[in-house]
This record gives C-alpha cells, sequence and structure tokens, in this order.
C-alpha cells in the first residue's frame, strides 16, 4: 500500500509540472482528486490493510491527499494571475470614448398619480386608510345597502372567490371598518385596485385603481361635496376645469351623482373616450346613505357626510391625453419611458 501512495503522489507531482493553464489544472485535479481518482481507490483499499497498520496507512493517505489539494490551488491563485495579466496586456481602453449611459427607473405612471392625489387630499385633511383585496360579501355588499337582487352581486359583474367571498368592486369597502372602528368627525380616503368582470376595451379593464373618499360629520351637506370635488379637481388638473354634476343611484348615497369633466384629449369636440360626448365620467358620489351610517355604528340623526370614489385610470388618461386604458398594463416601455412625472 506505502508503495502504491508514492507511486500516485510521484506521478501526481510528474503532472503537474506539465500544467500551462487553469484548463490543463482542472483535468489533473479530476484525474487524481476526482470520484474515480487514484486515491479514492486508496480509501476503499483500506479494508484489505492488516486493522493494525490502518491507521497509519491511513495517514498516508490524508497526507497525500492535503498535499495535491495545496498544490492544486497554490498554481491555480498562480495561473489565474498569469492569465489575468496577459488579458489585460491585450486590451486597450479608448478613454476619450463617451461613457455608457444609465437609465434611471422610474414609477409606474399610476403609481405616480396616485402619490399626487393622495398628497393632494392629503393637504385638503384626510387620511389614508387601506382596505383588502379579498373581501366578505358583507362589507363589499351589504352593509353599503346593495339589496340582494342588485345587479352588482351578479357574476357577470363581481368575481366570486366563493359563495360569499370576493375580489373587491370598489374601495368602498373601507367605510363600515373605518365608521366601526372611529368616532365622527372623519374624513379619510381609500386608494386601491378594484376588480370587475367586465369586457376589456379602450376604457374599461377587469381591474383598475379607485380613490374613495368620506367625510363624516356634524352638518356635513351637499355644497360640502360639490366644492371639495371641485377644489381637488382644480389641485389636480392645476387649471379650472369644466365639471358636469348628473343626478344618479347607488344604493350607498342618497341623493347620489356622476361627476364628468370635460374630455382633455379632444377637448370637448368629441372622442371614442369620451364616446364623442365631449365629456368623461370619473367619479361617483353622493351623500352618504343614512342605512350605510348605522350599519357603521353611527347615528344619521347626528351625523351626515358625503363620499365620493373616483377611477385613477381615467383621470390619468385625461392628464396625458392617453386614448387606450390597456397600455396601462401591457409593460410596454415604449409607453412607460414617457412618463417622467406625472
Amino acid at each position: 500500500m506505502q508503495q502504491s501512495i508514492d507511486e500516485i503522489r510521484q506521478q501526481f507531482l510528474q503532472a503537474l509540472a506539465l500544467i500551462k493553464t487553469t484548463s490543463d489544472l482542472e483535468a489533473v485535479k479530476v484525474k487524481f482528486l476526482g470520484k474515480k481518482g487514484p486515491l479514492q481507490q486508496l480509501m476503499k483499499g483500506l479494508k484489505d490493510v492488516a486493522p493494525e497498520d490502518r491507521p497509519a496507512v491511513g495517514k498516508h493517505i490524508n497526507d497525500l491527499k492535503e498535499l495535491m489539494t495545496t498544490e492544486c490551488d497554490q498554481l491555480e491563485a498562480k495561473l489565474i494571475a498569469q492569465e489575468e495579466s496577459q488579458q489585460l496586456a491585450h486590451e486597450t481602453l479608448d478613454i476619450t470614448l463617451p461613457g455608457r449611459k444609465r437609465f434611471i427607473g422610474r414609477k409606474h405612471p399610476l403609481t405616480q398619480a396616485m402619490d399626487q392625489i393622495i398628497a393632494i387630499l392629503v393637504g385638503m385633511g384626510f387620511s389614508v386608510q387601506y382596505g383588502p383585496d379579498i373581501d366578505s360579501d358583507y362589507y363589499n355588499f351589504e352593509v353599503l345597502n346593495f339589496p340582494l337582487e342588485h345587479p352588482a352581486r351578479d357574476m357577470q359583474d363581481t368575481f366570486y372567490i366563493s359563495p360569499h367571498i370576493l375580489l373587491r368592486t370598489h374601495t368602498s369597502n373601507i367605510q363600515a371598518r373605518v365608521m366601526e372602528a372611529n368616532e365622527p368627525p372623519i374624513r379619510i380616503i381609500a386608494p386601491g385596485k378594484v376588480y370587475r368582470n367586465e369586457t376589456i376595451t379602450a376604457r374599461s379593464h377587469v381591474f383598475f385603481h379607485q380613490i374613495e373618499a368620506v367625510y363624516i360629520d356634524k352638518h356635513v351637506a351637499f355644497s360640502d361635496l360639490m366644492a371639495a370635488m371641485d377644489e381637488f379637481l382644480k389641485k389636480l388638473f392645476k387649471q379650472d376645469i369644466a365639471t358636469r354634476y348628473r343626478p344618479s343611484y347607488f344604493p350607498f348615497v342618497e341623493p347620489g351623482m356622476e361627476v364628468d369633466i370635460s374630455c382633455l384629449v379632444c377637448k370637448g369636440a368629441g372622442c371614442h373616450i369620451c364616446k364623442y360626448s365631449g365629456w368623461v365620467e370619473v367619479a361617483g358620489a353622493g351623500m352618504i346613505h343614512p342605512q350605510v351610517l348605522r350599519n357603521g355604528g353611527i347615528d344619521p340623526e347626528s351625523y351626515s357626510g358625503f363620499a365620493w370614489g373616483m377611477g385613477l385610470e381615467r383621470l390619468v388618461m385625461m392628464l396625458k391625453g392617453i386614448q387606450d386604458i390597456r397600455l396601462f398594463t401591457e409593460n410596454d416601455l415604449r409607453f412607460l419611458e414617457q412618463f417622467t412625472a406625472i
């Protein structure tokens, strides 16, 4: 066994002396230190050595392995240094060439717009509250005074996960939670994604973003709602913008209205975004229904309030003259790179 160890050591040193590159070294390491190499064969042969000689023979084998490993590591460091030096000797660098431009990352245009809108409304005295994207039928519909037969509860409009669990169809699902946990005055906004089972077109999508605003206090009037809405739109668009308020029905407000703004894409002339009417609906709003206040634990005889829900995508489409809502979700860099700021 000792003779075999000496022969393998001699063969290894001879092979090591012929190495010129790191590739040669890797081949030698595989040959002598690999699973099928002579060193492994020596270890397997220990079982045939007399028990009293095994400790000594095993030490010689381990010494040989340590020698091989050390020699290989030292030679590898030397070869790598040589190869790097040779590579650098042949490389040239033209310091007159212009530097490589680093492209700065930016937020998605919807995120930029959401941040801006939140900042405006916080500046108007609202605080920010967030609700779950997956919610119960109770908080999404029942507590908001939706009757059982209301079409919005139907599978045609709502994505149901189970009979009583769904993807929220509006950020109004935060209203009752805030009322249950807080005493008036309440002045909050609830931004986030909402989901509706609709046909995807240039004007609508199956998921989009909303900003819910709620204000509850004593003596809150319809005039407060209109004043807050006009002030918000003026701050957002940085100009006096034509608005139109139309009576409408929503189960959770009474009276209710829809808010239109003059289409900024076509300047009111008519286009497919505004359905050639010159106006674009941006919000549903109204005075909070007394039953909704009761469901949230607030006495409607003592308090009143208003609420509105706005679609973020349509606001950004108006701000930037975008004519297709689908562009926001297609992740086309040619589109996204245009928005350094909203």
